[in-house]
């Protein structure tokens, strides 16, 4: 008989495996359990949709079910989950949710893309039916049939990170009256507060209500409680981040590692041999801070689900790791980020110096330039880049690739003040706001020597 790989997930973290395998193992079995409707999509693209700047769900998907068992021969199940892992006996304990029955199902590899899910804090009323976490096509699809009955109501937003500050948006979009709230100083607390500053001024131009530096302590009767305030709120979307969707895994006994997720190697093996895993649901190793991080990005899922598909496969791969390098826009503000920030490197014990410039997009004659602000950490002594942010108009944000690449080969601020970087006006100033910032770090460390 076939060997047979079960692989759990059907998003990025799991297609992009089963797709690898069966490119190098055309006589393999492959069943793969989805818990929702659908495959392989971006939920990246959710905010898109319910703002209408992107057309309906089904833009979003990338490879369907269908495409999957057809082109693929990937024996695809969706709605079927995923109970319990039997790792003696080498069975999944899978519910068919449409037919309300449940069978084992038996595997010789299996592979975990269980993905994350979104952090409900154990506050009062938050399980209410119009409080709304956004991960997966399924939420999706929940939260517009809110959406629609609620057009030009109030909409609160609880937490100011990447996803949170994109609903704001496609609410607003929607003429919905929106309120921010977040116990940061800032909005996005993965930049410095600084930087964070900078999109919560983007979000108020919008006509974002933002409250920062203040806790929702639940939820009631359509309202949102602060202390000593409530507000309005016929919908709420809760923005505080997610967690590693993990827990089938660890009652099986899989070993976990930080913030819960699964603990793998370098090339995405479990502690359980035979057990794969890769995306939201399991780790990374952060290249600058020198740890096991837990990042839950489309990029990472699907980097990590191909390695995991080559080895599962007979090949050999390896995924080296992050540098935690994110981008989104708000507004007409984009923002990137990427390494470490301040608090990063005072926890790591970092000493560092800061360089911030502000130029524009373009050259400043040019029609269209906007304004451009940078941020660069760079080590003391070493002079090596430990992380940068960059906030500014169109043009801005893609910037921080270049920074990515030079904090994975592990360049000095320096060296990177040499860089051929391209230059026209419609694209830069003659000195890209880039090399500016990194000039004025290594002018900040020659002043300490």
């Amino acid at each position: 008989m076939a060997e047979r790989l079960v692989v759990v997930g059907g998003d990025a973290g799991g297609m992009a495996a089963a797709s690898q395998a069966r490119r190098r193992r055309p006589d393999l079995e492959i069943v793969a359990l989805e818990k929702g409707r659908w495959t392989s999509y971006s939920a990246c693209g959710i905010p898109y949709v319910v703002g209408g700047d992107v057309s309906g769900i089904d833009a979003l998907i990338a490879r369907s079910p269908e495409t999957f068992r057809s082109d693929f021969a990937i024996d695809v199940r969706t709605q079927h989950e995923a109970m319990a892992l039997d790792l003696d006996r080498r069975e999944v304990e899978v519910r068919d949710l449409r037919a309300g029955e449940t069978y084992r199902l038996g595997f010789d590899h299996l592979h975990l893309g269980l993905g994350a899910v979104p952090i409900r804090p154990d506050l009062p009323g938050i399980d209410g039916p119009h409080i709304h976490g956004v991960q997966t096509l399924e939420d999706a699809a929940h939260l517009l049939e809110d959406a629609t009955s609620c057009s030009t109501g109030d909409v609160v937003v609880v937490g100011g990170g990447y996803i949170g500050l994109e609903m704001a948006e496609a609410f607003i979009n929607r003429g919905c009256r929106v309120t921010v709230v977040d116990r940061g100083p800032e909005v996005m607390g993965t930049l410095d507060p600084d930087m964070g500053a900078l999109v919560s001024a983007a979000l108020r131009a919008k006509g974002v209500t933002v409250r920062t530096g203040e806790a929702v302590l639940g939820f009631d009767a359509g309202r949102v409680e602060l202390a000593g305030e409530s507000l309005p709120a016929d919908l709420v979307v809760l923005g505080l981040g997610v967690a590693p969707n993990s827990a089938l895994a660890a009652e099986a006994g899989v070993a976990t590692g930080v913030r819960g997720a699964i603990s793998v190697d370098q090339r995405q093996r479990t502690s359980v041999a035979g057990v794969w895993a890769a995306g939201d649901c399991c780790e990374s190793f952060h290249l600058v801070a020198k740890e096991r991080v837990h990042i839950a990005l489309g990029t990472v899922a699907n980097k990590q689900g191909r390695v995991a598909g080559i080895n599962l496969g007979g090949g050999y791969a390896t995924f080296p790791g992050v540098v935690g390098t994110a981008i989104t826009k708000l507004c007409a503000t984009e923002v990137a980020r990427t390494g470490l920030t301040e608090r990063d490197c005072q926890r790591l014990g970092f000493e560092f110096v800061v360089a911030t410039v502000t130029s524009t997009t373009r050259a400043g004659y040019f029609p269209g330039a906007g304004d451009i602000k940078v941020k660069l950490l760079a080590e003391r002594r070493s002079g090596r880049l430990l992380g940068g942010q960059v906030v500014g108009m169109e043009g801005a944000a893609k910037r921080i690739d270049t920074l990515a690449v030079c904090l994975t080969a592990g360049m000095t601020v320096e060296e990177m003040t040499g860089l051929d970087l391209s230059y026209a006006p419609p694209f830069s100033p003659v000195w890209d706001p880039v090399l500016i910032a990194a000039r004025k770090a290594a002018e900040a460390l020659e002043g300490e020597a």
